[in-house]
């Protein structure tokens, strides 16, 4: 993995966990959190919209949306566990 690979998926995750903690009201982590909360995001989001059979489309706005999409059922998820 190249260092730009690597800067642009912090780059992704940083602004879909962001996005998301603004969203869910203020659910956010933090700066390295939810950089961690997009990276996941993103994975949950790749395997959820595949499952679907939804597709975004490509890019940068592409692969922030899919992220944002599952950071917010990460979060949703998390909020959840924490009531129970």
């Amino acid at each position: 993995m190249s260092v730009e690979t690597l800067l642009i998926i912090l780059l992704v995750g940083g602004i879909a966990g962001w996005l998301a903690g603004l969203i869910m009201k203020g659910r956010g982590f933090g700066v390295l959190g939810n950089i961690i909360l997009g990276i996941l995001g993103a994975v949950i989001g790749s395997w959820l919209l595949a499952s679907l059979g939804v597709a975004i489309g490509g890019g940068l706005i592409g692969a922030i949306l899919n992220a944002l999409i599952g950071a917010l059922v990460l979060l949703a998820l998390i909020g959840l566990i924490k009531r129970a």
